[in-house]
């Protein structure tokens, strides 16, 4: 299998227009145990790119971030981020990144500025420069005139920012995101990801971010699609879209397997469940439905059309939406957990 770009999944692409990457990995390997978590990843990313990791819960986005940014030692392969080996140059690494965690980190007991300067001093900040610096950053996310106000009492999407703007304070050349709208309602979601723009730009720093949100994956330059620790698809989100060729149709009958029969035998059009109701893509999605009225033989509740989205891109590659995956997931952690507490027992 290839990207639509022509690539093996999961082999080196080099990031456009840019002869030294920000981030640079080689056959990154991480594994507990006997669970490979990360298997074999390969990919740049440019200096100043806004670049993301899509894929469910548990594809092994978050591991890779965290060898990236040193909080773990890959099993094999190499990487580089602002030039340095994450393994033999770690300080010098974590000088050169900022990293916005899944989990809040904030302390709720202390303002906004006081969580801001302790950061400046962890990261050696200049005792002159922390003041304008934190007057910069916090103009960038609005939060100047909330400075003082004790963090406790800020909305989700206001903590969501303060980290991010802590994340600038030591002015790192690549700010790491990982899931930094999760939670969060879409119009502030939103919100948040006009910050980042903005500060992209402002600041001239690359932005690397996981996410399992399809609309979010779409503020990025390019995207690398993950499932089960591997690279299955790189490239810009309009380019994987446009890769796929076919609207997709859902439909809502009666009897799901006899629709899926159905579609095999009398269009050659091959189906799957996904999300409660029979999906299949097709050519010219609109202009098939009559036919699919006329000829289908299975009385028709309910049917939709839509133009391909960067979930029927997960789709081609792994054969389930990333919804369908993390429902998967969370049902086999539920028995596992079932057994162990079942074991626990006897």
């Amino acid at each position: 299998m290839t990207t639509d770009n022509g690539h093996q999944p999961g082999a080196a692409v080099a990031a456009p227009g840019q002869a030294t990457p920000a981030v640079a990995v080689r056959n990154l390997v991480k594994t507990f145990d006997e669970v490979e978590a990360v298997r074999d990843v390969s990919f740049e990313v440019a200096a100043g790119e806004v670049f993301g990791f899509l894929g469910p819960n548990g594809a092994g986005k978050t591991t890779t971030i965290n060898m990236l940014c040193t909080l773990m030692t890959p099993t094999s392969g190499s990487a580089k981020v602002a030039g340095f080996d994450v393994v033999r140059e770690r300080d010098d690494v974590r000088r050169h990144i900022g990293l916005v965690f899944q989990d809040p980190t904030l302390d709720g007991y202390l303002t906004a500025a006081q969580n801001l300067k302790l950061h400046a001093e962890l990261y050696g900040v200049p005792a002159t420069l922390v003041e304008p610096r934190m007057r910069q950053v916090l103009d960038m996310v609005g939060l100047w005139e909330r400075r003082d106000g004790i963090v406790g009492t800020f909305s989700g999407g206001m903590r969501r920012r303060l980290e991010i703007a802590r994340g600038l304070m030591h002015s790192p050349r690549v700010l790491f995101l990982d899931e930094p709208t999760i939670g969060l309602d879409p119009q502030t979601r939103r919100s948040i990801w006009s910050y980042i723009r903005e500060l992209q730009q402002r600041e001239e720093i690359t932005v690397f971010m996981t996410t399992h949100y399809m609309d979010e994956a779409e503020w990025c330059e390019r995207i690398a699609i993950m499932d089960h620790g591997r690279i299955v698809a790189l490239d810009a989100p309009e380019t994987l879209k446009a890769g796929i060729g076919t609207d997709r149709v859902t439909i809502q009958t009666e009897d799901d397997q006899a629709t899926i029969e159905a579609l095999r035998e009398r269009f050659g059009l091959e189906a799957k469940i996904s999300e409660g109701a029979v999906t299949f893509g097709v050519a010219a999605g609109e202009k098939f439905v009559p036919r699919l009225f006329a000829e289908l033989g299975v009385p028709i509740r309910a049917v939709s059309v839509s133009r391909p989205t960067l979930d029927d891109v997960f789709m081609s590659f792994t054969g389930t939406t990333i919804r369908d995956a993390e429902e998967d997931r969370s049902k086999h952690r539920n028995r596992v957990m079932m057994q162990m507490m079942s074991g626990g027992r006897r």
